[in-house]
């Protein structure tokens, strides 16, 4: 099996057409085929349906699209490793973080990274920590911030814990409330603006209700980060945040405390276990755990040790 004749058949699985990923990868559509038919022949089976002109993969196909986008992430990763051994003066970092996380956390970190490696290129992919995750597997990402714990079923992560983080209430500073704290319970018939399905925000807010037993009623959903505190501000409900982002949220907001036990969240940093971060991404690593030892994240207390995932 050769490299090439990967890069051939993800074309071809991709576009569903031979002429069209015989131009994207700049070879002649007969070579191309040709090492489509070589690739079958040594596997074995055939890649491809081709029934009048519809191209379709067969499950053998299938099984190996995953498998050689892999291969072919885990090559381009290679790649750029080799490119970076310059002091760090060049090269690229992929990170994926929950948007919270981008709007509490990152900021000043990834300012500290870029005085000390202005030459390395920041590409951050916003995502809830299940996507993040599929990212990781599949080779897309270097890094993930993201929250644990993960589901069963998910890919060979190394997960280091980076800090404990408080949830709070965040409302409208014109909403009439005490200054206690307040209960899950009491967000019985408390309008809520949520976050859209996919955001760990929204599955730990509704599963907290749940276990009181109630469904939260919402005003909103579906916003992003950004968007679900324009509405809190509006007034057209509540939203539980975490204490890092109502601390960064600015005026026009109330922020209250729940209630004991309240809601936490635990912040890990995560890759694959199966291939070692490149260089710049060690490096990022590093100044999140030095940061983490010095008690420097705001909102919540440092975690230590590391744990699969």
């Amino acid at each position: 099996m050769q490299f090439q004749q990967l890069v051939y058949f993800v074309a071809v699985a991709e576009t569903r057409h031979f002429t069209r990923a015989a131009e994207r990868v700049h070879v002649a559509q007969p070579s191309l085929s040709q090492q489509i038919r070589a690739l079958e022949k040594e596997l074995g089976a055939e890649l491809f349906s081709r029934a009048r002109g519809n191209i379709a993969l067969t499950e053998a196909g299938e099984a190996l699209l995953p498998l050689a986008r892999r291969i072919l992430a885990d090559a381009d990763t290679a790649r750029h490793e080799v490119q970076e051994l310059a002091q760090l003066r060049r090269g690229r970092l992929r990170l994926g973080a929950t948007p919270s996380l981008c709007t509490g956390l990152l900021p000043e970190l990834l300012t500290v990274f870029h005085r000390r490696h202005p030459g390395i290129r920041l590409l951050i992919e916003e995502g809830g920590s299940h996507d993040l995750v599929r990212q990781l597997a599949r080779g897309a990402l270097d890094l993930a911030l993201i929250v644990l714990p993960l589901p069963p079923g998910s890919p060979a992560l190394t997960a280091v814990e980076l800090l404990h983080e408080d949830l709070v209430l965040v409302s409208a500073a014109s909403a009439r409330r005490t200054d206690g704290p307040v209960r899950i319970a009491e967000l019985r018939d408390e309008p809520l603006v949520m976050f859209r399905h996919g955001y760990d925000l929204r599955e730990l807010t509704v599963a907290a209700c749940r276990a009181e037993g109630f469904e939260p009623s919402f005003t909103v959903e579906g916003g992003e980060m950004d968007a679900v505190l324009g509405f809190v501000r509006a007034g057209l409900g509540s939203a539980v945040v975490p204490s890092m982002v109502a601390g960064r949220a600015g005026p026009g907001f109330r922020v209250t405390p729940l209630a004991r036990p309240g809601l936490r969240r635990t912040i890990a940093l995560a890759h694959r276990s199966d291939v070692a971060p490149p260089r710049a991404a060690r490096e990022l690593q590093r100044l999140l755990l030095d940061s983490r030892d010095a008690g420097a994240f705001p909102g919540g207390g440092g975690g230590t040790g590391s744990e699969p995932s």
